[in-house]
């Protein structure tokens, strides 16, 4: 019998979050698909090791209830997010003061009254032993007037915050009139730990829509780790549609080569890797700069008592950018009578990190961490595509008809824009198709086999 035309209509390089969503969408609309990816398991940057019982992320990226591609993926109907205590624990002058609760943020208009009540009222009743102290967002008047901003940007609609003008997020911050003491002791801490950016050279457009995120909803981890997202979406994928261990060394419109399988042939591409290995097999696409992350695990019987808190550092006083007691958020990630404590680190990691990053975590929870066990210490260079102004919150995932790319290098560097770049993609892909379902009726795809 004469061999088909082409074994599949659609072949996605990848098999990340991005690369996986997208073929959900294609399979459902009854294109049919073949996911390759070079890996011995799906995921890409999306892993969790697993150690004696212990579930570790490798870069352990926040996420947010509010993010509306959570919700909206095939496949990730079973995903349980773990949320975090409303709000965050801020670190400064070797105290600790809980701030940006959602709960306290609620309502703009009742924001604002506090903020009205509070500069009518006598002198001696505003002002607070808190701001005596020098805490992180002062005292209670700050605390009122930042409640305030919060709500306003969680009610501010994304094209409002995309209409701005945009400049590096710490330049906008301080243009805007955020007192220094809000900016450095709150906002800056907070966004470098949803932006991985410790410096804020990140778009202010991407910076608000990370405030938006966090001021709409609560900060969160998957149930289990980050790997339960792209297991989900592998495991609810046509039997034969996800292939490992299959590298690919060139691309075409209409046939993908890899290194021991051959050549795979189809009509359209679409690229879902990470923007190195994309730029690999289409040179001239942009590789970003990448934020680098380390992140620490360690395991004590006797945790720190900040419950289901994460902590930030606003003194910027060691390698530590943020810290939580992982296993009091999500029980399953560490076995029973013990707990895990899982610290990142923000940019290039000091020399003996572990050493320095025990120091720092024993003046951020008060206690020793002499007989705390190290678990892992993970590094990843190229962990965060960088963001800076200015910033195509939309770069285009259509390169030609028949070739498309998608990631959170197309988007924006978080887990909702590698969700939403893929939902672009296949949107692309089906249109160019011609097709609200394939044009092509062949078998699934079969497991490769070696070329001869």
């Amino acid at each position: 019998m004469l061999e088909p035309v082409y074994q599949v209509d659609v072949v996605i390089v990848g098999a990340g979050i991005a690369g996986l969503s997208a073929a959900h969408r294609l399979t459902s609309a009854g294109v049919t698909t073949a996911v390759l990816e070079a890996a011995p398991g799906v995921g890409g940057r999306m892993s969790t090791e697993k150690v004696d019982g212990f579930r570790l992320d490798r870069i352990g990226r926040l996420l947010s209830t509010s993010y509306p591609e959570l919700r909206q993926t095939p496949g990730l109907d079973a995903l349980v997010l773990r949320p975090f205590a409303p709000g965050v624990l801020l670190h400064r002058d070797g105290r600790r003061q809980r701030a940006g609760a959602p709960a306290a943020v609620g309502s703009a208009r009742g924001a604002l009254h506090a903020v009205r009540a509070l500069a009518t009222a006598p002198r001696c009743a505003a002002v607070s032993p808190v701001r005596r102290t020098g805490a992180p967002v002062g005292g209670a008047v700050d605390q009122a007037r930042l409640q305030a901003a919060l709500a306003r940007i969680a009610g501010t609609p994304v094209a409002r915050l995309l209409a701005r003008p945009e400049l590096p997020a710490t330049e906008a911050l301080a243009a805007r009139g955020v007192p220094a003491r809000t900016l450095d002791g709150f906002l800056r801490p907070l966004l470098a730990a949803l932006l991985c950016d410790p410096e804020l050279t990140t778009s202010s457009r991407c910076a608000d829509l990370a405030l938006r995120s966090f001021a709409g909803g609560r900060l969160c981890v998957p149930e289990g780790g980050a790997e339960v997202l792209p297991d989900l979406l592998a495991r609810s994928l046509p039997p034969g549609t996800v292939h490992t261990g299959v590298r690919a060394t060139s691309v075409a419109t209409t046939a993908v080569t890899t290194a021991e399988h051959g050549e795979f042939r189809c009509r359209a591409v679409l690229l879902a890797t990470d923007a190195r290995a994309a730029a690999e097999l289409l040179p001239g696409l942009r590789v970003p700069d990448f934020h680098p992350v380390t992140v620490v695990h360690h395991t004590t019987d006797e945790p720190p008592a900040t419950g289901a808190s994460l902590l930030l550092e606003a003194d910027r006083g060691g390698p530590v950018a943020h810290t939580a007691v992982l296993s009091n958020v999500d029980p399953s990630r560490a076995p029973a009578g013990r707990a895990l404590i899982s610290s990142t680190v923000l940019g290039t990691p000091p020399e003996g990190v572990d050493t320095a990053v025990r120091m720092h975590l024993s003046r951020l929870y008060g206690t020793s961490t002499r007989r705390w066990e190290t678990l892992a210490v993970h590094h990843t260079a190229e962990a965060v595509p960088a963001m800076r102004p200015p910033h195509d919150l939309r770069r285009p995932v259509r390169l030609m008809a028949g070739l498309y790319v998608c990631g959170d290098h197309r988007d924006t560097s978080t887990v909702q824009g590698a969700l939403h770049s893929a939902h672009r993609a296949a949107a692309a892909v089906l249109a160019d198709l011609g097709a609200s379902g394939s044009m092509h009726r062949a078998d699934p795809p079969t497991t490769l086999k070696k070329a001869a």
